[in-house]
């Protein structure tokens, strides 16, 4: 398998975590006999300082001719003076837009070896595997008019618009009962029919788009309501299909189930070139101190494997040489509960003991097919 890999490491803690998810890569270019070519770019802040742009013109290119596009994280305090059309985050809003994935998978899985590290009781948590599919290119983050009115007399006002097509509903709909076929046959759609046309338009499309996957069970719920469901029975999801916003949310609530942002992965698919990325920020209060949990990125790029290259297999080696090395008690900073029998390990220590893990596994799957 050959693939063409645009990296931008970008702020904060990106630049550490990429380094550690391209570590696991390699080990898989070498380990499964395939080729990687991996192009770095800068984006975000890095991109501002060295080419006054937060996405600049040669790092879109480079997206928009590779097979996948692998990020770090966008953002810095140091440019939140500057116009938000200008700030970091703008260059990954256009960002994309331009790639065009309009489906963002975020999976949030409760890891038996680090249940201690969520707030919530483990009895409720055991076995919590949920798939979030978030449209990524509608609704209010995208929806005009928007606008921020100062007016001497009055005093500020501002304005958003949450506006969705049919066809945009149908196509990430389609994608989260797809994914429902690989996974318990179950969608929960989200929305807020009670009060939005948006939603009710939502609950509309996907309940037709249902009708083309009999074998898929539907159910429909409130994001108020999944919000509460979420932490009180999270086994009862397995894919929960939503808009921008309720995703975005409810998908950092599902850290909750995880232990820490640092653990949860994601996948824009669907357009052009697909872009994976950590959930977390930048986090740039701990930049540079090898403090960041790089599992997320890891995660992310076994999710490039599955999702673009196709390479199954190899997506769940890495998947289970994380929990490999999570239940050999290694944890990062983020994971540390203060609780005996673990080590805590630096960003740099995690890439390389799942790296090495990875190693173990495909040797002992070679060794047995070589029976």
């Amino acid at each position: 398998m050959k693939l063409k890999i645009t990296v931008l490491p970008g702020d904060g803690v990106g630049p550490e975590v990429i380094e550690q998810a391209l570590r696991v890569l390699k080990a898989v270019e070498e380990l499964y006999d395939h080729k990687f070519e991996f192009d770095e770019k800068p984006v975000g802040g890095a991109a501002i300082r060295q080419a006054g742009s937060p996405l600049p013109v040669a790092t879109l290119d480079a997206c928009l001719q590779s097979d996948a596009v692998l990020l770090g994280a966008v953002g810095s305090p140091e440019y939140d003076a500057l116009a938000p059309n200008e700030r970091p985050e703008a260059g990954l809003l256009n960002l994309r837009r331009a790639l065009g994935g309009y489906a963002n998978l975020r999976p949030a899985i409760s890891y038996r070896p680090i249940m201690d590290c969520s707030p919530l009781r483990a009895n409720v948590i055991e076995g919590a595997d949920i798939l979030i599919v978030r449209e990524l290119l509608g609704g209010l983050y995208f929806g005009e008019p928007r606008r921020f009115l100062r007016d001497a007399e009055d005093g500020a006002s501002a304005f958003n618009t949450m506006r969705y097509c049919a066809e945009e509903i149908e196509r990430v709909a389609r994608v989260a009962f797809v994914e429902a076929r690989r996974r318990r046959r179950k969608v929960t759609s989200v929305d807020k029919a009670n009060v939005l046309e948006t939603s009710q338009l939502w609950r509309e499309v996907v309940t037709r788009v249902s009708k083309d996957y009999a074998d898929i069970t539907l159910d429909h719920l409130y994001v108020d309501a999944c919000a509460m469901h979420m932490m009180m029975n999270p086994r009862k999801f397995d894919v929960v299909l939503t808009e921008n916003l309720f995703g975005d949310i409810l998908s950092d609530e599902a850290a909750a189930i995880t232990g820490s942002l640092g653990m949860l992965a994601s996948a824009s698919i669907g357009g052009a070139v697909d872009l994976y990325e950590p959930v977390h920020g930048s986090a740039p209060d701990i930049a540079g101190r090898g403090l960041a949990n790089p599992l997320g990125a890891i995660t992310s790029a076994a999710m490039l494997l599955r999702h673009t290259a196709c390479l199954e297999q190899e997506a769940q080696d890495i998947e289970e040489a994380i929990l490999t090395v999570l239940e050999a008690g290694h944890r990062t900073q983020d994971l540390d509960r203060g609780s005996s029998g673990h080590s805590i390990v630096t960003t740099s220590e995690m890439g390389s003991l799942v790296a090495d893990a990875l190693a173990e596994i495909a040797d002992r799957r070679f060794a047995y097919h070589a029976v």
